[in-house]
């Protein structure tokens, strides 16, 4: 096998992963008696599974804070049974895609902000996917950004060019 064969994307892999996330996933909506549909994805590198339906947003929790535990949860069950880590993405009620433009726009408009004052801006702690999100933003602005600080309150700093 080529060095090129061993970095591409195993599709059927993140495919059974999507299909073991969804299993577990429908299983926890059983139990708590949640109506959702779920929708499974490869996008990238990771496999993502959405949970539609209404009046979820218990599932979602205060930032997003049961939506990021309900997704490690879920990469446990996934791990358990493949023996793999999983970079898995789970989105409930559409909450992911609303924080990403949320998150795009503070990017785009701290990096006018920081272009403007020409001083460093930092932001609030944020989680991972959320920090990603605005670096990804300050960087199509065309300035530098970095994370910095300890999880839990691991945060953006955004510099001037």
């Amino acid at each position: 096998m080529s060095q090129t064969d061993t970095t591409e994307v195993d599709v059927q892999a993140l495919e059974q992963e999507g299909e073991i996330a969804a299993d577990y996933i429908e299983g926890l909506l059983d139990i708590g008696d949640y109506d959702g549909d779920i929708d499974m994805d490869v996008e990238g590198e990771r496999a993502i599974v959405a949970v539609v339906g209404a009046s979820l947003d218990e599932l979602v929790g205060k930032r997003g804070e049961v939506l990021e535990a309900l997704q490690e949860l879920t990469r446990l069950a996934v791990h358990r049974q493949t023996g793999n880590r999983t970079r898995l993405m789970l989105d409930i009620g559409g909450y992911r895609e609303r924080r990403r433009a949320e998150l795009t726009k503070l990017g785009t408009d701290v990096a006018d902000e920081v272009k403007q004052a020409g001083e460093p801006k930092p932001l609030a702690p944020m989680t991972p996917f959320e920090r990603k999100i605005v670096h990804d933003a300050v960087a199509a602005a065309g300035l530098r950004s970095e994370s910095e600080g300890e999880e839990p309150d691991r945060y953006v700093v955004v510099y001037p060019s």
